[in-house]
């Protein structure tokens, strides 16, 4: 619903307004499918930093001013192992945290036995030169985890941080870390947003994280870098493990939050971190070389061991698979699917599932809304004989919510499946992974991959705020697209997910009261459904492992008509009274990235922040 020509011409006026020409050069370039390496995208970050990352000489001053006004600023030590280091981006990494615009620091190497005296002599004279740096001269090389807790040893910071030698901090990197921790005293870890270096020393691929999202760090070290942590909780778990090698801190990360609860947790979502590519780096999220991804696997396995989850691990090209068992006896899943004529399309979603479905406990019912055409009507008869298949008649007005709920009380299955009849399996197991997650205790609603027929995503998880109200992360993107930072291929949660394909325990569908009947009965009834959800306690989770086809609202049509507009207008007015602040900030996503588009491209400009401890529900 874009408004026709005449809209997009007012809105690329009011472009030219606020940004001039310019403006509409970036518009037209977040357009395009953000997560390239090109030119274009790297200018538009260029730009993005010049006009949102590099503080005013105003600004600075404010921040300095605010760290005057901390009555207890908390010492931040900087762990930092060296051996043999590049020593000019050695110095680099030292000088980011020498230049911080936060005084209350500490840097704490462990030099893992470098047999090069300049490096020697380089962390000498810069001991000699500030108190403030306190050096562990290791007898013998060892793993990177065990320098690392030498470093620890002789931390006496209030937090621990961590920095690569090759790496740089954000000259504001430990102030916002320390009016972080003093302004929210119940938090325990805290990350940021980070981007890399190129080979000239550029800033290039910000990631621009969404708040604490534990499926999403079940599938990759969202994390990454920059962590801080309090000093009891690193050393309540005994810091880094030996035998972790390239995946140390996730591993670190997995034992912390065994510990902790998410709302301890925080996330600053500022570039606060810059991580340098080169041939023996990793990526933060699963690691480039095969050693880091499997000692990343082995972490995230014994995680899910020591908590009893029954998860199994496994790797994937952009992250990991993390599988739940089912029961011995899978409960019984009652598929609701509305739906008015449109025979066709009826009859592909039934044979699709009940031809390619294996999941062995289901029943369909059928919610018939009025339909007229006597091959439907004979169609309904027909299937109605099944043993699993039932048809429910209403004849009122459409509404949307009204019909589900209606088939929902009556429904005999431990949970509850809301299908569109223009849906059409494609993967014969996505029943069996919508219900292994809809069965954890911390789960609400689970939605899977939607394709278009031509294998473009979409639906890839709802996010908040995108075209005033709601959109679908990574629609348009190709089936076998990584999506932002691989996201479009890696479970993780979401504030809300789609009810054209949408599986529920029944329990919690009757505990929020199901779908609003009075207020939606069209539109955004699914998204209102899974905040209800979220606000009483759960996780909503998108899974890529559970594919099917969309043909999205085959049989309805577009809503072009005057009153249905006005229906539209009003439904979105209440979900921005009733979700108000939840549209305008969505955990599940950036401030820094834009809501004009579903791309995950840059916002132009961010939104504001409130730095809350802000996170999915867990």
């Amino acid at each position: 619903m874009t408004g026709g020509p005449g809209a997009a011409f007012l809105k690329a006026f009011r472009i030219i307004q606020l940004e001039g020409f310019a403006g509409i050069l970036r518009s037209m370039a977040r357009l395009r499918h953000f997560g390239s390496s090109s030119t274009s995208d790297q200018n538009l970050y260029h730009d993005w930093i010049r006009r949102y990352d590099t503080p005013s000489t105003m600004e600075t001053e404010r921040l300095l001013n605010r760290i005057s006004e901390l009555e207890q600023p908390p010492l931040i030590s900087v762990l930092m192992q060296t051996c043999n280091s590049n020593v000019d981006w050695f110095i680099e990494a030292i000088e980011s945290v020498t230049s911080q615009i936060y005084p209350h620091w500490e840097l704490c190497f462990a030099d893992d036995n470098s047999t090069s005296p300049e490096i020697r002599q380089l962390l000498s004279r810069y001991a000699a030169n500030d108190p403030r740096v306190r050096i562990a001269f290791r007898n013998e090389s060892g793993a990177t985890s065990k320098a690392t807790n030498d470093a620890l040893a002789i931390a006496r910071g209030d937090w621990i941080t961590v920095l690569d030698n090759n790496d740089r901090f954000s000259a504001q990197a430990l102030f916002w870390i320390a009016t972080t921790a003093a302004d929210n005293p119940k938090i325990d870890f805290i990350y940021t947003d980070e981007d890399k270096l190129d080979t000239r020393g550029r800033r290039c691929e910000p990631h621009f994280k969404c708040d604490w999202n534990p499926d999403l760090f079940y599938s990759q070290n969202m994390a990454g870098h920059l962590c801080a942590y309090r000093h009891s909780l690193i050393k309540s778990v005994s810091g880094f493990r030996k035998g972790f090698e390239g995946a140390h801190d996730y591993d670190l990360n997995l034992r912390c939050i065994e510990s902790i609860t998410s709302q301890q947790i925080y996330h600053i979502p500022k570039v606060l971190y810059h991580w340098r590519a080169h041939s023996d780096s990793s990526t933060p999220a699963t690691g480039a070389k095969s050693g880091t991804r499997d000692s990343a696997q082995r972490a995230l396995q014994e995680y899910h061991t020591r908590t009893g989850s029954g998860a199994q691990v496994e790797c994937t090209e952009f992250g990991f698979r993390t599988q739940f068992p089912l029961p011995s006896s899978p409960p019984l899943v009652s598929l609701i699917i509305p739906t008015r004529n449109g025979l066709h399309l009826l009859q592909q979603c039934i044979n699709s599932i009940v031809e390619k479905t294996t999941y062995p406990n289901y029943e369909i019912i059928i919610v018939d809304n009025d339909s007229d055409d006597p091959k439907v009507l004979d169609y309904l008869a027909t299937i109605s004989a099944a043993p699993n298949i039932s048809v429910m008649r209403d004849n009122r007005p459409f509404n949307y919510s009204a019909l589900n709920n209606q088939a929902a009380a009556a429904a005999r299955g431990e949970l509850i499946g809301l299908l569109n009849n223009d849906i059409e399996v494609i993967s014969a197991d996505w029943l069996e992974e919508m219900v292994s997650q809809a069965l954890r205790t911390e789960i609400g609603a689970v939605g899977g991959k939607l394709l278009y027929p031509d294998n473009t995503i979409q639906h890839g998880g709802i996010i908040l705020g995108i075209g005033g109200c709601a959109g679908h992360a990574h629609k348009g993107f190709s089936k076998h697209s990584p999506g932002y930072f691989g996201r479009a291929n890696l479970t993780s949660n979401f504030s809300a997910v789609t009810a054209a394909c949408l599986v529920v325990r029944k329990t919690i569908f009757e505990e929020v009261g199901g779908l609003n009947e009075d207020d939606l009965a069209i539109a955004f009834n699914d998204v209102d459904f899974c905040l209800r959800v979220a606000t009483a306690g759960y996780r909503n989770l998108w899974t890529p492992y559970a594919e099917l086809y969309h043909h999205e609202s085959a049989t309805r049509g577009r809503d072009e008509r005057p009153e249905q507009k006005a229906r539209l207008a009003s439904e979105e007015s209440y979900m921005k009274t009733i979700w108000g602040d939840w549209i305008t900030s969505d955990p599940a996503y950036s401030p820094n990235l834009t809501l004009e588009h579903e791309n995950f491209s840059f916002a132009f400009p961010p939104r504001k922040h409130s730095l809350g401890c802000g996170h999915i529900r867990s």
